[in-house]
């Protein structure tokens, strides 16, 4: 009965990229000598050199506010370019007392708005594309928030549904006003008008059916009693959403965009498996398996409501999700890890059974229903040693004792899974078990089971467009009555035809002894023929080790010999004789093999007269197992400074020549040098790049694989080293707590007895880098940001963005270069397709929208400053355009010079010749993170150690890389 209540309305490894000539390199195309006395002084007293005073700073908007209004704080940041009288230590310490007061700085509180959209762009050819998004028109309604309480507190979606649905079964008429409320699963209720009450409780009775017993894990009972509470929080105003997508209202309405998401997602949350903002369900679409190893994909699609200008836009996307086969849990384990489950099993197979099912919810099969319970590990025991006091407090019995007497089950004395507590366990014979049905595998995939995955997802775009048309129709949204008729929504059912742009490609430049010196590349992608690198590198030490046995004697020579000309015929200068002779060896002791030759490089130096030299290149055959790429690069590059450039097998036999030529690009700029520059940029054309020393920055984190709860997360920055050509990147990285989105060690400081104030950090260090290598420091910022949602532009931009202005007050008094800080976001769902699919002139060879394809228009932000670009050609399914949102802007930037700019860079990533998807900033950011990934794995591996608390990871330091590594792109 309802009753009625009053109501209240660290350690970082880094490396820059030092540049080798080739000979007949275009005049100043490397960069003056670092002068010498530049690290001579020791911090806190560090002097960044100054630039020659003719050059001035330009005039930007004003400076980021901190998260407060306090007016000492805002001035404290608006420093110029030059100051005589604001030193670094006082302002740093007055901004870090007052971000103590703002360590979690909420967004609605963030007083900077973002900037505004500087125009649209005019530069390329105009045409139209279709977009996944689908025109969402809204009644007037009166929207009510009401926050929902259930008692006792359920932690299943499923069953919250179940008891607000048959609360609005027995009372909508009675006591909701005949409202039919929108619910989200669990503390957010919303009806369109308000409810007869302010607050009110409601007693529930559910009957134990199927469906509860199969979500349920607590005791068996014939009937569960609730006392659900409805109260009333706010009104959702959509006169505030109007006012917003016209432009005449600053902040976004969260609210009434929430509102609106929960009532176009409730009647598929009630009918599908809901995963974040995606649903899956078998009667979506045909599943299968991922490699045979117990799990599955399942089909579904991506819903979200955004915020456009063209309006409220619904963006749907195909989505697949691994899920766990609802099989026995003995045919799991089989399928898994291929070995059969005994009663006695080593500590080993052990411990991959708890990291495999532990979380895993299961049903018992024994009983008339399916109990669910979720997997806490498995006994050391098996079930006839396994005891437990019955009932009564006084009998003891043994698991299998008791299934024999109650069930006249006679079990196989095997290990038991184990639910509940230590303190109270739930003993599960495995062989009664099995894995509940429509449960998503959130662990890591192994190499298989991506590459199955992936072969699922890809499809062509006319495929993707038609199928993601059926979900829309499936959907069916104005045929739902609480959809159209109880909140007066329309979706449209066409997918949005978009204004776009086809940017040109750049001019890209080439050595002069070349018999082609500048290439303009056709539909994202060009090639070598005819043509030098721009700088090649020098190759005198050299050597090669091979570990693969399917690469034998006389084809390791000739691969080494094949490679050596390619990498001379592009322009590399490389001694055709190796340090020491070609050889191979073991591959079960490839840690001792490496530390083998650096020993005998260095006698091998000694020997000749050269001591003190080092190894320019190791070339490695890599075994022909995988496992052991991070174990070489961890030992090479950290230990014993070796630059290393990894073959597999596979290839490394076939002698292709286009592989052989990828593998002199990478080598290239391994050993120093470039492969291609900007002509643009060699020209000093790019506006708001080449006028003056700008420093391009790409800055990332990459997480660990879920479920894995040992390892941190990785934070890498890459910065340009040779303005003004911006194609030679040095990268720096840290470890940081897992699952930590904003970089930790942008900027870092400690007290010192000796030295006082110490400063550091990974801005820092890219900084004094650039100096060395262009004898000029940065008057421009670039920063490229990869990774961050849109829930956490605000904090990342405040913490980062201060690192920054830290990093660079600490090298120069008042030294605070403009800024513009760009996110960079691949994992969204807005894909564009041509609009006509028949039209040769609009697709590529894949069938997808044309390299250089920008929009900024429609489907992108209503007031922002933000543009999705499609820089690449599709290979396979449907390419996926980058989406650049600019969070803040010192530089002054309009549409066409940052699309433009953006374009560009992305024909200047080394390791191919094709444009690339994201610009290579990021790109390479990321290729350093995974680098640090494999040395912390290879650690792991190398030591055998497992992880110790589950719930906290120890940050350790990542190691450090050798110098004369740093001077490269080893990452590449």
């Amino acid at each position: 009965m309802p009753r009625r209540r009053r109501g209240r309305g660290r350690g970082s490894g880094g490396g820059q990229g030092g540049g080798g000539s080739g000979p007949g390199a275009p005049p100043g195309s490397s960069p003056p000598a670092p002068p010498t006395a530049f690290l001579s002084v020791a911090p806190p007293a560090t002097s960044f050199p100054a630039t020659p005073s003719a050059v001035a700073s330009p005039a930007g908007p004003p400076p980021l506010a901190l998260a407060s209004c306090d007016s000492s704080v805002a001035s404290s940041s608006a420093l110029p370019l030059v100051s005589d009288s604001t030193s670094a230590a006082p302002l740093s310490r007055e901004i870090d007392d007052k971000l103590t007061l703002l360590q979690v700085p909420a967004p609605l509180q963030f007083p900077f708005t973002f900037p505004k959209r500087p125009g649209y762009g005019t530069i390329g050819k105009r045409i139209a594309v279709r977009a996944n998004h689908f025109l969402v028109e809204v009644a007037d309604r009166d929207l009510h928030h009401y926050a929902v309480s259930i008692t006792p507190a359920v932690t299943s979606k499923k069953i919250n549904r179940v008891i607000i649905n048959q609360l609005v079964n027995l009372y909508k008429e009675s006591h909701l006003g005949s409202r039919s409320p929108a619910y989200d699963g669990w503390s957010n209720l919303y009806t369109a008008g308000p409810l007869p009450f302010m607050s009110m409780d409601f007693v529930i009775k559910l009957i134990e059916n199927d469906d509860l017993r199969a979500s349920s894990s607590c005791s068996v009972r014939k009937e569960y009693r609730f006392i659900v509470t409805i109260k009333f929080i706010s009104r959702a105003d959509i006169h505030h959403l109007r006012q917003f997508l016209s432009g005449r209202q600053l902040d976004a309405p969260q609210e009434t965009i929430q509102a609106l998401s929960v009532v176009l997602k409730a009647t598929s949350s009630e009918k599908y498996n809901v995963v974040g903002r995606s649903f899956f369900h078998p009667e979506l679409g045909r599943m299968g398996e991922l490699a045979g190893n117990g799990i599955e994909y399942w089909r579904g699609y991506y819903q979200s409501l955004r915020l456009t200008q063209m309006g409220l836009s619904l963006c749907i996307d195909l989505s697949v999700q691994p899920f766990y086969e609802p099989i026995l849990v003995i045919e799991f384990l089989a399928k898994h890890f291929n070995f059969h489950f005994s009663s006695s099993m080593p500590d080993q197979d052990r411990q991959k059974i708890n990291k495999a099912l532990r979380g895993v919810q299961i049903e018992v099969t024994h009983r008339e229903y399916f109990k669910s319970h979720k997997v806490t590990g498995i006994t050391t025991k098996p079930t006839s040693e396994l005891t437990f006091t019955l009932g009564d407090k006084k009998t003891k019995k043994s698991v299998t004792e008791y299934f024999y007497d109650k069930y006249n089950i006679a079990l196989q004395n095997l290990p038991a899974l184990q639910a509940g507590s230590d303190a109270k366990p739930i003993y599960l014979p495995i062989e009664l078990c099995k894995i509940a049905a429509g449960q998503r595998y959130f662990k890591r995939l192994n190499e298989r089971q991506v590459i199955n995955l992936l072969r699922a997802t890809c499809q062509r775009p006319q495929e993707r467009e038609n199928r993601i048309k059926e979900m829309v129709r499936k959907n069916n949204f104005n045929g739902s009555s609480l959809v159209n008729t109880e909140f007066g929504i329309q979706v449209r059912d066409e997918h949005s035809l978009v204004d776009a742009r086809v940017l040109p490609s750049p001019m890209l430049l080439y050595h002069n002894t070349g018999i082609k010196q500048r290439e303009q590349p056709r539909m994202g992608q060009w090639n070598m023929i005819n043509k030098r690198m721009i700088n090649g590198g020098r190759v005198e030490f050299w050597t090669c080790v091979n570990f693969s046995k399917r690469v034998n004697r006389d084809l390791q020579f000739e691969f080494c010999d094949q490679l050596i000309n390619m990498c001379s015929s592009k322009g590399m200068v490389f001694n055709p004789n190796p340090l020491l002779p070609i050889h191979s060896a073991c591959s079960s002791q490839v840690e001792m093999a490496l530390r083998d030759i650096h020993k005998q490089c260095v006698a091998k130096f000694k020997e000749i007269g050269q001591a003190g030299k080092q190894l320019q290149l190791l070339i490695i055959i890599l075994p022909d197992f995988i496992g052991s790429y991070g174990q070489i690069k961890r030992v090479c590059e950290t230990e014993l400074g070796i630059v290393s450039q990894c073959c597999q097998p596979r290839h490394a036999s076939k002698l292709n020549m286009q592989y052989l030529e990828n593998m002199a690009l990478k080598i290239n700029v391994k050993v120093g040098g470039r492969n291609t520059v900007l002509n643009d940029a060699f020209q000093r054309n790019i506006p708001l790049v080449t006028d003056r020393p700008t420093i391009i920055l790409g800055a990332g984190v990459t997480h660990p694989q879920p479920g894995d709860d040992s390892s941190p997360s990785i934070a890498a920055v890459v910065a340009s080293m040779d303005w003004p050509e911006v194609t030679k990147y040095r990268g720096v990285f840290s470890a940081q707590p897992p699952c930590e989105e904003i970089v930790q060690d942008l900027y870092a400081s400690f007290q010192d007895p000796q030295r006082g104030l110490v400063h550091g950090g990974m801005i820092r260090e890219l900084l004094i880098a650039f100096r060395k290598s262009t004898n000029q420091k940065p008057h421009r910022i670039i920063f490229y940001r990869d990774g961050v949602s849109e829930g956490q532009f605000s904090q990342v931009l405040l913490y980062e963005m201060d690192a920054i202005r830290k990093a660079c007050l600490s090298l120069e008094d008042g030294y605070l270069p403009p800024v513009t800080f760009v996110v960079v976001r691949k994992r969204h769902h807005t894909r564009l397709f041509p609009a006509d699919h028949t039209n040769r002139d609009q697709i590529d060879q894949s069938g997808n929208i044309l390299p250089g394809t920008v929009v900024d228009t429609q489907i992108c932000h209503p007031t922002e400053f933000d543009f999705y670009l499609n820089s690449h050609a599709g290979i396979q399914g449907t390419s996926r355009p980058a989406h650049y949102h600019v969070l803040y802007d010192e530089n002054n930037f309009n549409a066409d010079s940052l699309q433009m700019l953006t374009n560009n860079l992305c024909y200047t990533y080394a390791r191919c010749t094709r444009s690339v998807s994201i610009v290579p900033p990021v790109y390479y950011a990321h290729l350093a993170a995974v680098r640090a990934r494999y040395y912390i794995e290879s650690e792991t591996l190398n030591s055998g150690s497992t992880s110790g608390s589950e719930n906290r990871v120890e940050i350790r330091p990542l190691p450090l890389i050798k110098d004369n590594v740093k001077d490269v792109m080893f990452y590449c």
